[in-house]
C-alpha cells in the first residue's frame, strides 16, 4: 500500500514572554480551576490572553458552535498569539470541525495543545493543515498538575530537544520496532470520526490511544468498529497511554493483544499519556521510532522550529 509522505508543518517554539491564547472548543469548566491553570502558565514565563466570552455556558457546551469555532479561527489569525491551549475537553470539539477556517490556520501555524475530546481538533489540524499538534495538558488540568507533567509540556513546546518517551508501567504486548509519524489520541473521540469527512488515515503511522471511563467491552466494540472500517490497514505500530477507570490494566492489554494479534506490528502499553495523574505531552504529526523491546518511543526531530 502506497504511503503518502508529507513534510509536517512545525510551529514556532515558545520563548519566555510569548503570549498563549486560551480557547474553549468543547465543554464549560470551573473558573477556579481555570484561574489556577492560567497561573501555572504565567509561572512558566508566558503571558496569557483570553476573552471573557470563554466562560459562556450553554448546557454541556462552552457557547454555540459558531462562537467556539470563531474563537479558534481568531486566535490562529492573531499574530500576537504564539500558542493556543484549550481550557477543557469534555464534549463538543467535533461540532466545530466544519466551521474552522483551515486556510487561515495554514497561513498562521502555531502550537495547539489539548487532549481527550480535543483529539478531534488535533487530528483534523494534521489532516487538513499538516500542522504538528500537541496531545498534552489543558488549562484546567494544569491547575493541579505535577512537576513531571509541567516539565514535559515545556520540553515539547519550548525546546529544540528530540523527545524520547518511556512508559512508566511498560508492557510489551507485541515486540518489534517500527518508524512513522505519530497520530492518535482519545479512542472514543477518534472512533466517532469514522465515516465522517474528517476521519484520518493511519496508513504508515504509529498510532497512540488513551481513554477514560470506558468499560472493557466498549473499548473492544470501538476497536472492532475501527478495524471493520479499515482504519488499521497499513498501521505500523501502536502505543497505549492511560486507560483510567476502564477496568484492569491486564484486561485492556488483552483486548489490544487480541485485536492486533495478526497485524505484525509492535504494540507497547503503559505510557503516562492522557487522563492519568501524570500527562506527558506527545507531539502528533512528526516521525518517531517505536522500539517495543527497549520500551522507547524516540522522535527523530524536535516538534517546533
Amino acid at each position: 500500500m502506497d504511503i503518502e509522505k508529507k513534510i509536517p508543518v512545525k510551529p514556532p517554539r515558545l520563548v519566555p514572554g510569548d503570549t498563549i491564547g486560551i480557547v474553549a472548543p468543547a465543554s464549560p469548566f470551573s473558573q477556579a480551576r481555570f484561574n489556577k491553570g492560567v497561573a501555572v502558565l504565567e509561572s512558566m514565563g508566558f503571558r496569557v490572553s483570553f476573552d471573557d466570552d470563554i466562560f459562556i455556558e450553554q448546557g454541556y457546551l462552552a457557547g454555540t458552535d459558531a462562537q467556539r469555532a470563531d474563537f479558534i479561527n481568531r486566535l490562529f489569525a492573531d499574530q500576537k498569539i504564539k500558542a493556543i491551549v484549550c481550557a477543557r475537553g469534555g464534549f463538543g470539539a467535533m461540532r466545530v470541525l466544519a466551521l474552522l477556517d483551515y486556510e487561515v490556520i495554514k497561513k498562521h501555524p502555531k502550537i495547539f495543545v489539548g487532549y481527550s475530546d480535543i483529539s478531534a481538533l488535533l487530528s483534523v489540524l494534521d489532516t487538513r493543515c499538516g500542522l504538528v499538534t500537541f496531545h498534552g495538558p489543558m488549562v484546567t488540568t494544569l491547575a493541579d498538575a505535577g512537576q513531571e507533567t509541567k516539565e514535559a509540556l515545556l520540553a515539547a513546546l519550548a525546546s529544540d530537544v528530540k523527545l524520547e518517551l518511556a512508559p512508566a508501567n511498560g508492557r510489551v504486548i507485541k515486540p518489534g520496532r517500527a518508524s512513522g509519524p505519530i497520530a492518535g489520541g482519545n479512542l472514543t473521540t477518534l472512533c466517532h470520526l469514522v465515516g465522517t469527512p474528517f476521519a484520518p488515515s493511519y496508513n504508515g503511522k504509529i498510532v497512540f490511544f488513551e481513554d477514560k471511563g470506558e468499560a472493557a467491552y466498549r473499548i473492544d466494540r470501538m476497536l472492532s468498529q475501527m478495524k471493520l472500517a479499515g482504519c488499521f490497514e497499513g498501521l505500523v505500530g501502536l502505543v497505549l497511554g492511560s486507560f483510567e477507570d476502564c477496568g484492569e490494566f491486564d484486561e485492556i492489554c488483552r483486548i489490544f493483544a487480541e485485536m492486533f494479534k495478526d497485524a505484525g506490528i509492535p504494540v507497547l502499553a503503559g505510557f503516562d499519556i492522557g487522563h492519568s495523574k501524570t500527562n506527558i505531552t506527545i507531539p502528533l504529526g512528526i516521525e518517531a521510532t517505536l522500539d517495543a523491546d527497549q520500551q522507547r518511543l524516540t522522535f527523530h526531530e524536535s516538534a517546533t522550529v
